[in-house]
């Protein structure tokens, strides 16, 4: 059983049930956990929604792309736009949610785990919570919706989180908007009890401690300094100048990722942050995401990060310096009839 969906008391409860997978998101999870929502969304009896996960290592480490990778391997591209056009239907009705969603953000929440969880309105996180968006060192842009959050996240840390992947622990996670609420892993069982029993969300708030310290406060001014450019080729050159720990750090993470995908962010998050839309980020980063397995180096990328862990990819594009205008308008040009 890969999803526990139940009605407990007043709560309609979503548990990802792959722990030996990092509860990865699988096609059919996404798929169920929208019917549930559906059938939730007019229901009297359903006051809101906890979505949780068992063990302790991962609330969700993103989605599972084995078959994404073995369709698109053997040339099938459609699957995985299949894939995506209805995760991302998922993620809008998710952010739209009229009624308290509450996710418990544990371990590694990253990629598809972020689409299901961090557009909820109540989003907690606890001692060992470490969020991410990593696709770009897969061949992808953040997606998911992602783009959203970073477009809205303070001053520029959306476009450096999004190029280099960098993970936020709870503290920065709260700072940066990908979660509301620091609640210590042991009061978690009570805290759902709560909810369940009196389907009033404001037991979250009550239950809710300081938040840890978040490190980006103090590196914000550095991250503004250099990931303001509106070019990737700007964002190396202020970060080569600078020559401190922070920016080699950066520069070095920049460049193991995809070059094009690398260039395309930015330009992803800069258009999602004019019109600030959950249907419009989706549909930016579909129109790469649709292109990725065919012109870009989602194959490539997941080779070398999930099925040969010992492969170095060798991007359609060999470096960041060498990515045109041109490469980037191919990715992120309309998509016309094919459109989300």
């Amino acid at each position: 059983m890969e999803l526990h969906i139940r009605k407990e008391g007043h709560a309609g409860r979503i548990t990802l049930h792959r722990p030996k997978a990092l509860n990865a998101l699988s096609y059919q999870m996404c798929l169920d956990i929208e019917a549930a929502l559906d059938d939730w969304r007019d229901d009297a009896d359903v006051a809101l929604v906890i979505i949780d996960a068992e063990g302790d290592k991962a609330f969700c480490a993103g989605g599972d792309i084995q078959k994404l990778y073995d369709t698109a391997s053997a040339g099938d591209y459609e699957y995985g736009r299949k894939f995506w056009r209805d995760e991302y239907r998922l993620n809008a009705k998710i952010a739209n949610f009229p009624k308290p969603y509450v996710a418990l953000m544990q371990g590694f929440t990253m990629g598809g785990g972020v689409g299901v969880a961090c557009h909820g309105s109540h989003r907690i996180v606890c001692e060992n919570s470490q969020i991410a968006m990593p696709e770009c060192g897969i061949g992808l842009v953040p997606d998911v919706g992602g783009s959203l959050l970073l477009a809205r996240a303070p001053g520029r840390i959306g476009e450096y989180l999004g190029t280099t992947g960098t993970r936020m622990d709870a503290g920065n996670a709260i700072y940066s908007g990908f979660a509301d609420y620091f609640i210590p892993r042991k009061n978690w069982e009570s805290l759902i009890a709560k909810l369940v029993k009196t389907g009033d969300v404001s037991a979250v708030e009550r239950a809710a401690t300081p938040a840890p310290t978040a490190s980006f406060q103090g590196q914000q001014s550095d991250i503004d300094c250099h990931f303001a450019w509106e070019t990737i080729a700007d964002v190396l050159d202020s970060l080569s100048q600078a020559g401190t720990e922070f920016s080699l750090k950066a520069l070095s993470d920049l460049r193991k990722k995809s070059p094009i995908s690398v260039s395309c962010t930015p330009i992803v998050i800069q258009r999602v942050r004019t019109r600030n839309t959950i249907e419009q980020a989706l549909a930016e980063e579909y129109q790469f995401t649709y292109r990725a397995a065919e012109f870009g180096d989602f194959v490539e990328g997941i080779k070398g990060a999930i099925i040969d862990r010992t492969h170095t990819p060798v991007w359609k594009i060999p470096d960041l310096d060498s990515v045109t205008d041109s490469d980037v308008e191919k990715m992120l040009k309309p998509l016309g009839k094919n459109a989300l």
